[in-house]
């Protein structure tokens, strides 16, 4: 159990501090680490599986091999960038051990292909979808994509990594990649469409109905007249 005050003395370090005190077995370092790390984890590992239960294992998953691994960071790079993708990492391992009935790995990597005629430009950001709805719509239209589009779409276009650290990731082509994630926008793209469709129709109806009730007051009060 750390004290209060060596919990106290922990803010008043730097990040870098904070990552050498807990590679060299200091418990309160990493709980500080911990903290600061495990919502941004939490909510990746949430992102790419769409299952609060899956995440919430896969961040202690990732936590657990922290402890392992911390001491083999070297800041080669941001401490963050580094955990984050180990987190990834992780969250591909746990794809790979599914059974295929769930999630293989061949259905993220070659995921079924689309039997409508795609545009031949792959990789290109595609700005139709740039503020379209709501972001509670979009996040359950991401939800709703199948697993391969679904994972390297997060990994591109909200994680940011390139095609390239994609390919290396998976054991698959750059051009594969850029495939992937641009089928990937065009049925986000046509699942929001869809989105605002059902959304259009429920605001008619409302109308509808709402002009209805006007009509039967208005008849009322003329009645009574």
């Amino acid at each position: 159990m750390m004290s209060t005050q060596r919990q106290s003395e922990l803010p008043e370090l730097n990040d870098a501090d904070v990552v050498r005190l807990a590679q060299h077995g200091d418990a309160a370092a990493f709980e500080r680490i911990y903290q600061l790390h495990r919502r941004k984890v939490y909510n990746l590992c949430l992102r790419m599986t769409g299952d609060r239960t899956e995440a919430e294992d896969l961040t202690q998953d990732v936590f657990l091999q922290l402890l392992r691994k911390i001491d083999t960071f070297r800041g080669e790079s941001a401490f963050s960038t580094w955990l984050h993708r180990m987190s990834v990492n992780i969250v591909l391992m746990r794809f790979r051990k599914k059974p295929k009935a769930e999630t293989p790995l061949d259905t993220i990597i070659n995921p079924e292909e689309d039997s409508r005629t795609l545009p031949k430009e792959f990789g290109q950001p595609d700005l139709r979808l740039n503020g379209v709805i709501d972001r509670i719509t979009v996040q359950a239209a991401i939800n709703e994509l199948p697993p391969g589009y679904k994972v390297m779409f997060i990994l591109h276009d909200i994680e940011g990594y390139n095609h390239d650290e994609i390919a290396e990731m998976f054991g698959c082509s750059v051009g594969n990649s850029k495939s992937q994630v641009h089928k990937a926008r065009l049925r986000l793209r046509e699942l929001l469409q869809n989105a605002i469709g059902r959304t259009r129709h429920r605001h008619r109806k409302l109308m509808r109905g709402s002009l209805a009730l006007r009509r039967l007051k208005y008849i009322c009060e003329y009645a009574n007249a």
